[in-house]
């Protein structure tokens, strides 16, 4: 709390001739006080922490205005709530002006005398009536919508519970933090600033005025006085640890300073400049940006100067000035009102009269915080009249005078930091905290980790539990076939990853990390990446849990169709639609068997983080299919050897000899055959070069009317398509 107190030198003659100043002797030298921490607090606590608690806590008044007015953005409200009333104010005013008899019901207009007064009424007065509610609303709007804005989307009372409460905890660790920074930087504050110790005629001249003071008041020290240069201005100023006073004091009559000194006094004893420390620091980014104007406006006094600042700083100083200092201002009276009766304890009533009646400015402070905070104090006549009253001094006859003032009523007892009931209920709150927010930090702990996420998910493929297991994924696939993955997890060939061990954990930002995690899969040990992604939705409103983001690897299968299985369960063909997506775990695949081909059996292992599954599942001949085959083709060719023509109708032979009569054929070689699959039911057939088969013919042919007999060796090969038919094969010869 600052208190400055000016008393023009021009207005009363100086009673102290300035030779007695000069020629005074300094009183015995003091000890020197001690430099730093809480030196030069007052007196009448009975810690530091006392008196500090005793100052932050007594103008909640003037906390509330400074929190509400820079913790809800007051001033930006302000400024978006008349920038929107004046666009809506445009828009009413022209649309209420076109569209004002449009606005009166059928009936009224059709009334005689009444509808065309209210036609008349609306068509003049429409736009303005338009304006006026235009701006009631967008004003209304655009201040509430700033302090709605940075609630918006909290999920349910919680959320907004926990901001208020952080809002609070963090401005009043703002104001605590700034309030020590004023208690323990207050001499270096006040040097920066221009005050400075005072010399031996200074001290000789105001400290025994000073101390006397104090003993009137009943305080065993006093705080440290400072001194300022300025031979004009008599002015006083109190801090928590220090007096400044400017030399034109100096000349001033001794029961004035003295005056001046009881009022500073009081101010110190009851801490006042603590309270309005904490209230700036709990506004402290509003109180800063307060400072830039006023400081302009103070340092380049003209009326463009102040008209451009108050152009750019507007809702600052509005809310400042309507907002938080009329909060303020009713215990700054109080204290001002309290520091007068600090005159009437030491017996210098009169002085503090004569100061007080001069009805000048003696209010103004060294900032602009300062001089609007001075601005809210009490007018002269009411301090005048309170003085009055409880000194009982001036009163007409037959008023009555205020109870005696005492040094007691005046410094109320400070008490301890808390009584044992109030310690016992801070305790008690305090464990009430403590466990509720323990409780909350083992429940965020146990169910809500990135570990306990991969944990669950392992443990739900473990449980052979697909929904379980799909819940834990951050976006599954609404076309993934939750049925299908239950039977496959269910199935006989399904393994579950084990012995789960999470080996690193890496937060990449706030809502998106990776684990790394070894697993066993059958007899192999297996490592994957789990990719984890924030609940963007809270839990309870309060926790916020995370989720899989690659818990599903879609499955490519090489060779599909009807019998492809997984774990004894067919896969449904066909190529449209989305792919099937596996979960981790180990699979069992087999493919389709005929009396031609079978498919081996193929373990499939499926791990988080991978870009596919591949299934081969090729088929492969079977040992009895070649033996089945090649009794097929034999038996063809056989049937080929009876017929007895030259050329067997689709038969891989025949004789390009003259006119043949009597053919026979004789088969001297099977070809081996070349089997190639080209389904699980269907493979071409071919004969290789070096393994073609041999025939024999032989017959007569007619020459010039005489036979003649033949014998003749040949080779050929055998090509065709041999299809499973049920438990046998059927051979189709190629068309020659």
């Amino acid at each position: 709390m600052t208190e400055p107190h000016t008393v023009p030198p021009e207005s009363t003659p100086p009673t102290v001739p300035q030779l007695d100043v000069r020629a005074a002797e300094p009183p015995a030298a003091d000890p020197p006080s001690p430099v730093g921490g809480f030196a030069d607090r007052p007196p009448g606590y009975p810690s530091a922490l006392v008196w500090l608690r005793a100052g932050i806590l007594r103008d909640w008044r003037g906390v509330l205005g400074a929190f509400a007015a820079t913790w809800f953005y007051l001033p930006i409200g302000l400024l978006l709530a008349f920038w929107g009333g004046l666009s809506l104010a445009v828009v009413g005013l022209f649309a209420g002006g076109i569209g004002a008899d449009d606005q009166v019901p059928q009936v009224l207009r059709d009334a005689p005398l009444i509808g065309s007064l209210l036609e008349t009424f609306m068509s003049r007065s429409g736009g303005v009536l338009g304006g006026v509610v235009g701006f009631a609303v967008g004003f209304v709007g655009g201040f509430i919508s700033v302090l709605v804005l940075p609630w918006v989307g909290a999920e349910g009372p919680l959320p907004v519970i926990a901001g208020l409460l952080g809002t609070v905890a963090a401005a009043a660790l703002i104001g605590v933090l700034y309030t020590l920074y004023r208690v323990l930087l207050e001499p270096r504050l006040l040097v920066v600033s221009g005050a400075r110790q005072p010399s031996r005629r200074e001290a000789a001249r105001l400290r025994p005025v000073l101390e006397d003071c104090a003993r009137r008041l009943g305080l065993p020290s006093v705080p440290r006085l400072l001194m300022e240069d300025d031979p004009v201005l008599s002015n006083a100023r109190t801090y928590a640890r220090h007096v400044v006073v400017t030399t034109a004091v100096l000349t001033e009559p001794d029961d004035e300073i003295a005056a001046l000194f009881s009022h500073e006094l009081v101010h110190w004893r009851t801490g006042d400049e603590i309270t309005s420390a904490f209230v700036r620091g709990v506004g402290l980014p509003l109180t800063l940006a307060h400072a830039l104007p006023t400081w302009l406006m103070r340092t380049f006094p003209h009326p463009a100067t102040n008209f451009v600042v108050f152009l750019f700083f507007w809702p600052v100083l509005l809310i400042m000035r309507y907002v938080v200092l009329p909060l303020h201002a009713r215990d700054v009276r109080a204290a001002e009102y309290r520091a007068d009766l600090g005159a009437v304890l030491t017996g210098h009533v009169d002085g503090m009269r004569r100061i007080l009646e001069r009805r000048l400015s003696f209010e103004s402070g060294r900032s602009g915080w300062d001089e609007a905070v001075c601005a809210t104090h009490p007018p002269h006549e009411l301090r005048l009249d309170a003085l009055e009253r409880a000194s009982g001094a001036g009163l007409p006859a037959g008023a009555d005078a205020a109870a005696d003032v005492t040094v007691e009523r005046l410094f109320a007892h400070s008490g301890a930091v808390g009584t044992r009931r109030t310690w016992l209920l801070v305790g008690v709150l305090v464990l009430v905290a403590c466990a509720g927010t323990g409780g909350l930090g083992v429940v965020q702990w146990a169910f809500f980790r990135p570990q306990a996420t991969v944990n669950g998910y392992f443990a739900a493929l473990a449980d052979r539990d697909s929904d379980a297991a799909l819940d834990f994924l951050a976006d599954p696939n609404s076309a993934t076939d939750r049925e299908l993955l239950a039977q496959l997890l269910r199935g006989e060939g399904y393994q579950p990853p084990t012995g789960v061990e999470i080996s690193s954990l890496e937060r990449h930002d706030d809502d998106s990390a990776t684990a790394t995690v070894t697993y066993r899969l059958g007899d192999a040990r297996q490592t994957a990446t789990v990719g984890l992604s924030r609940n963007e939705q809270a839990t309870a409103g309060m926790f916020r849990g995370w989720r899989v983001s690659n818990g599903l690897t879609p499955l490519g299968v090489a060779f599909g169709g009807p019998g492809v299985r997984l774990n004894g369960v067919e896969l449904p063909g066909g190529t449209d639609g989305p792919a099937l997506e596996l979960l981790p775990g180990g699979y069992t695949a087999t493919g389709p068997s005929s009396a031609l081909s079978e498919t081996p059996t193929e373990t499939l292992a499926v791990g988080p983080g991978q870009d596919t599954a591949t299934v081969q599942l090729a088929p492969v001949l079977k040992p009895a299919a070649v033996e089945a085959v090649d009794a097929r083709v034999r038996a063809w060719l056989d049937e080929c050897a009876k017929q007895t023509v030259p050329a067997p109708a689709g038969c891989p032979f025949r004789y390009y000899g003259g006119s043949a009569q009597k053919v026979t054929w004789k088969i001297l070689e099977y070809p081996k055959l070349a089997i190639e699959l080209t389904g699980p039911a269907s493979a071409e057939v071919s004969t290789p070069t070096e393994t073609r088969g041999q025939v024999q013919v032989s017959g007569t042919n007619t020459h010039f009317g005489g036979d003649s007999p033949f014998t003749d060796d040949d080779t050929f090969a055998v090509s065709g398509v041999v299809t499973a038919d049920g438990e046998g094969v059927t051979f189709r010869p190629a068309t020659n």
